[in-house]
């Protein structure tokens, strides 16, 4: 991309006669375009072009998951919270039924 906007630039130049590109030679001035081209041929052949063309589709897949998820409810982020919470839920559910196999609960057990 930066050839094709140096490209640019001095063909502009060129074109109105600005500075000292006004007196050289169109080859000079074209140069640019064709390093660009013969830089996307090879990043094309190397497979350095798809390579960032499925990274960035990655990127979008995690973030569009990322997203379904949060409006589920279902947030990656607060599964340590939920979790967490689910099992203190379990614990008091235990002792509950634990406390009603001893007998009835007394006054230095707490009912919940």
């Amino acid at each position: 991309m930066p050839l094709v906007i140096i490209g640019v630039l001095l063909l502009l130049a060129k074109v109105a006669d600005f500075g000292p590109t006004a007196g050289w030679s169109w080859w000079w001035v074209l140069s640019p375009f064709a390093g660009a081209a013969v830089w996307w041929a090879i990043s094309d052949a190397t497979g350095i072009t798809q390579g960032r063309a499925m990274r960035k589709m990655d990127e979008r897949k995690a973030q569009r998951r990322e997203r379904a998820m949060a409006q589920l409810g279902l947030d990656t982020r607060r599964k340590g919270v939920v979790d967490k919470s689910r099992e203190d839920a379990l614990r008091r559910a235990k002792t509950m039924a634990g406390s009603g196999t001893k007998g009835s609960a007394g006054p230095s057990e707490p009912r919940l």
